[in-house]
């Protein structure tokens, strides 16, 4: 059959096969790639520590976002859904990876907390394995390695899982600092992500702009022997959808 487009979803399917497999990207084929990303876990990823991220735990500290209820995107080893866990949240989290889940999990039984796992595309997961809706969606990674197509689907996520005043809490590349600055049509002409997408504070509002901006600075550095991770190479967002 040489007629194959008839839905969105079959336009997006269409556009994620321009890229190479699994390249650094997080579509439904990508997978084995992250597999073999979290391989070794010696290696010295900055993001595989076990803490969680500076920007989420000043959110809780302060009131700002009160959850009772999380969605953890991209989760990798678990951190930042461990913390949420501890902190009194039902926690969901989701990865591609079956290695990062595996990892996760481990981490888990050893902090003793509890976290609904799931392996797979969250954007093809059914309402009965995200049950939402959520008063948090917590985002440190996912968001800048989506191809420019997947932001409907990013959006569309949000739409469906974020539940009335509920938060995104967010970090991803910033411009100037890490990932790359190239326009959106030049990915599909060159089949990569180059490591992932930067963005500027402007273009995060403007594709957020059915939420409402509470928070947007640059991650804290954190040092070694800190508590919690950061990076001031990565954005820390944090937007409220409408009650």
């Amino acid at each position: 059959m040489n007629r194959t487009i008839r839905t969105v979803d079959d336009v997006l399917k269409l556009l994620d096969g321009l890229f190479a497999p699994g390249a650094d990207r997080w579509t439904a084929d990508a997978g084995d790639w992250w597999d073999a990303f979290y391989a070794d876990r010696s290696r010295p990823v900055p993001f595989f520590v076990d803490k969680p991220d500076e920007h989420l735990v000043d959110a809780l500290d302060r009131g700002l976002i009160v959850p009772e209820r999380a969605l953890d995107l991209g989760c990798g080893p678990g951190r930042n859904a461990l913390h949420l866990a501890a902190r009194g949240c039902a926690v969901d989290a989701v990865d591609l990876s079956p290695a990062a889940i595996a990892w996760a999990r481990e981490r888990a039984a050893a902090h003793g907390a509890e976290v609904r796992f799931h392996t797979g595309d969250a954007f093809a997961l059914t309402t009965a394995e995200l049950t939402g809706p959520y008063d948090l969606v917590h985002d440190s990674g996912c968001f800048h390695h989506l191809p420019p197509h997947r932001r409907v689907s990013y959006l569309s996520l949000l739409d469906r899982v974020l539940a009335p005043g509920g938060h995104l809490v967010l970090s991803c590349f910033a411009t100037g600092a890490m990932g790359s600055e190239l326009p959106d049509a030049a990915f599909y002409r060159q089949s990569g992500l180059h490591g992932g997408l930067a963005y500027t504070a402007d273009e995060l509002r403007w594709i957020l702009s059915d939420l409402t901006e509470i928070e947007l600075r640059r991650m804290r550095d954190q040092p070694p022997d800190a508590a919690t991770f950061g990076e001031p190479f990565l954005w820390a967002a944090i937007f409220r959808r409408a009650p």
